[in-house]
């Protein structure tokens, strides 16, 4: 078979990458949760192999874990219904509050708005923007704002979430089930002659290492949470332990979920508190929140696993927008365990020997 010429390789990987990409967008709701299952599935794995040495069927260990899994996922929805509900009910007083700051600030507001009327007027605008104004509050009561998703809607989603729920179920334990074979066959198909023990040694290490990051990223995250909960509670927060419940949560998920809680205590200063503690509870979070990312993970996890800032925060944005949720879950453990499949031990030990040793004339 004649090879592919140098020139036309680029264009062909490139086309390859753009079809990839396409039919992993468009089939996001079979191949999302698979992934899910498959990054839950490593971190897990570790676990796996502890029950097998202990003489447990591998079927049996895979239920087992599975059950547990599905039941920490379920209890964790659970520990977080209370503060959802809660921001619900306090909508309205949340748009007081912030009408009432609005109002705090009217002699700005009213200054700012005679800037803009005059450069209206000036420009001959101002009614063209009146025009627009009446149009738009016509729309608002004519029902054109957003609209709270009725039964109907959820009966329709029902089903289509119920289906990802049993892709991820069954890809989960399928997965822990026959990883090692799964390894081993990825290794001789993308080795060449000879060397398919070295890449299945790079599955295998890789494995080690993501579960190892995992478990010490969910030992800060948890006393993170503590320390959250402790805080909020010296203030008289209502609902500490459950707002130390969703910082611990939502911080597996970089700068996206630290900004959500920080938004949320915010909101609840606003709502529970008067003066300056309205800002209490957001700062004392940020001041915990930056603590750990400045200190505690560098120093626990960085020896390990060295992320850098932007290709984790491009990773991030990337996998938010290409599935939504599901893909701001997975986006940094793909990364981790990609890096811990490229990463090379020998060369880098040869590396640091070579950098060590001294220079000869």
């Amino acid at each position: 078979m004649a090879s592919t010429p140098d020139s036309l390789r680029i264009p062909l990987v490139i086309l390859a990458t753009v079809a990839a990409g396409f039919v992993l967008y468009v089939a996001n709701d079979i191949i999302a949760p698979m992934t899910l299952a498959v990054v839950i599935g490593v971190i897990v794995a570790p676990v796996m192999d502890v029950s097998k040495r202990i003489g447990l069927p591998e079927g049996l260990a895979a239920t087992l874990i599975l059950i547990i899994t599905v039941a920490g996922i379920a209890a964790l929805g659970f520990a977080l219904e209370p503060l959802f509900w809660r921001i619900v009910d306090e909508l309205p007083s949340i748009r007081l509050e912030l009408r009432a700051l609005v109002y705090q600030f009217q002699g700005v507001i009213q200054g700012i708005d005679n800037v803009q009327e005059e450069m209206k007027q000036a420009l001959g605008a101002a009614e063209e923007a009146a025009a627009g104004g009446a149009a738009a509050e016509e729309g608002a009561e004519n029902g054109g704002g957003p609209q709270i998703p009725t039964l109907t809607d959820a009966m329709f989603l029902a089903p289509i979430i119920l289906g990802k729920f049993l892709i991820f179920v069954g890809t989960f334990y399928f997965f822990l089930v026959t990883r090692h074979r799964v390894y081993s066959a990825l290794a001789q198909r993308m080795s060449q002659v000879g060397e398919s023990t070295v890449l299945l040694s790079r599955f295998h290490r890789a494995e080690y290492l993501v579960s190892r990051y995992f478990v010490t990223i969910s030992i800060i995250n948890v006393t993170l949470g503590f320390a959250l909960a402790g805080y909020l509670m010296a203030i008289g927060l209502p609902l500490p332990l459950v707002w130390g419940a969703a910082a611990a949560i939502l911080n597996f998920v970089l700068y996206v979920g630290p900004a959500a809680v920080a938004c949320g205590l915010l909101l609840s200063g606003l709502i529970n508190f008067d003066g300056l503690m309205v800002l209490a509870p957001a700062f004392g979070y940020l001041c915990i929140n930056m603590t750990e990312a400045q200190f505690v993970t560098p120093s626990l996890v960085g020896r390990h696993v060295a992320l850098n800032p932007l290709l984790v925060f491009s990773t991030l944005c990337f996998g938010i927008w290409f599935w939504g949720p599901i893909g701001g879950i997975v986006a940094i453990p793909v990364i981790v365990i990609v890096m811990a499949l490229l990463d090379d031990p020998a060369s880098r030990t040869h590396a640091n020997t070579a950098r060590r040793a001294p220079a000869r004339d």
